[in-house]
């Protein structure tokens, strides 16, 4: 007798692993189906990614269905069919994430970032990977949470718990008070516009650019490919150079220290043809001024917009090298100097 239940088990397990099987191979079957007509990479990156979390739902639905007819003893079924239960929810737990990268990765191929102006893209994607990232979170939360529910010693256990939360209660709400406290200022970042993914900003004296906009921490990717990562809490609480808040436009400044003999007019012109002669120069404005004086030198300053801040770096070094030049080649009696007065002493009676 029991080996006949035995056989029949075996037998039940089998069919319903090849049901399982001809479901997965004809949904593959209709996703392939679709994706010849419309939306064939999304549909092809969608079966790619869902394939194994999709597959072992699949077996998992097919096992339970399978269940009442392999006629094992009540003890052993119950087992069984618990175990189950939990594979059912860590795989569709499993393939709501692969879901969501999957819609991350479609929406960020509608928002290039490799325009002109993408200030709006870039905010939409900031939002999305917040929301993805959220939304992952949440459902491993609640997919853990479903799990240790499954179990009634445990169901016991957190309701005593809550009943009595009493001196470890505390502790555990002051241990999760930092990181509750950057995951909000994460959310307050990309939704309230102070923070896009590939905004310039200065942060402890370092120009760069926003690299990765995560829930607790944020990675600033330096000019000379360091990297720099801070909580998110320290944008909310310490002040920073944004310097693409509302315009990716940036004016860049290149400053020169000439002797008071230099005639600006001619330095002037020769600017003008640098800056218009430039391809990194956006067309819009610059400006050539002497800002200041020293005893030794006059100090000239020449803006020039750009479109990005990239460009308007190399924008300051190429009027700073050229004008460097041209002062040297034409007025060298405009390069920085020292004066030394010799004063013969006074004769004596």
């Amino acid at each position: 007798m029991d080996a006949e239940r035995l056989l029949r088990a075996v037998v039940v397990v089998t069919a319903a692993l090849l049901a399982a099987m001809v479901a997965g191979w004809l949904s593959a079957l209709v996703v392939r189906r679709i994706g010849r007509r419309r939306y064939r990479r999304f549909m092809e990156q969608l079966s790619q990614a869902c394939r194994r979390p999709w597959r072992a739902m699949l077996v998992v639905v097919a096992l339970l269905v399978a269940l009442p007819f392999t006629e094992l003893a009540g003890s052993a079924r119950e087992m069984v069919h618990h175990a189950l239960v939990i594979a059912l929810i860590g795989a569709s737990a499993w393939l709501a994430v692969r879901v969501l990268f999957v819609l991350e990765d479609a929406a960020f191929r509608r928002l290039p970032v490799d325009v002109a102006d993408n200030r709006r893209y870039r905010r939409a994607r900031t939002r999305i990977g917040m929301l993805r990232r959220l939304t992952a979170v949440t459902v491993t939360v609640l997919a853990v949470a479903s799990i240790l529910m499954t179990f009634a010693p445990l169901r016991t256990l957190g309701a005593s718990l809550l009943a009595s939360a009493g001196l470890a209660g505390v502790v555990a709400a002051l241990a999760a008070h930092a990181t509750l406290a950057h995951i909000f200022a994460g959310l307050q970042l990309a939704f309230t516009d102070e923070l896009r993914l590939d905004d310039v900003v200065v942060v402890e004296g370092e120009w760069g650019r926003i690299e990765e906009l995560r829930l607790t921490y944020v990675v600033v990717r330096l000019w000379d490919e360091r990297r720099l990562v801070l909580p998110t809490t320290y944008f909310t609480t310490t002040p920073f150079q944004h310097w693409t808040r509302n315009d990716s436009r940036v004016l860049g400044a290149s400053i020169l220290y000439l002797d008071h003999r230099m005639p600006v007019d001619a330095l002037r012109e020769q600017a003008q043809r640098v800056v218009e002669a430039s391809p990194l120069w956006d067309r819009r404005d610059w400006v050539l001024q002497v800002v200041d004086t020293t005893e030794t030198a006059m100090v000239v300053r020449v803006l020039a917009s750009a479109d990005d801040a990239a460009k308007a770096y190399d924008l300051r070094c190429e009027i700073r090298e050229k004008l460097i030049a041209y002062v040297r080649e034409h007025h060298p009696e405009g390069l920085p100097q020292t004066r030394i007065a010799v004063v013969a002493p006074p004769e004596q009676p």
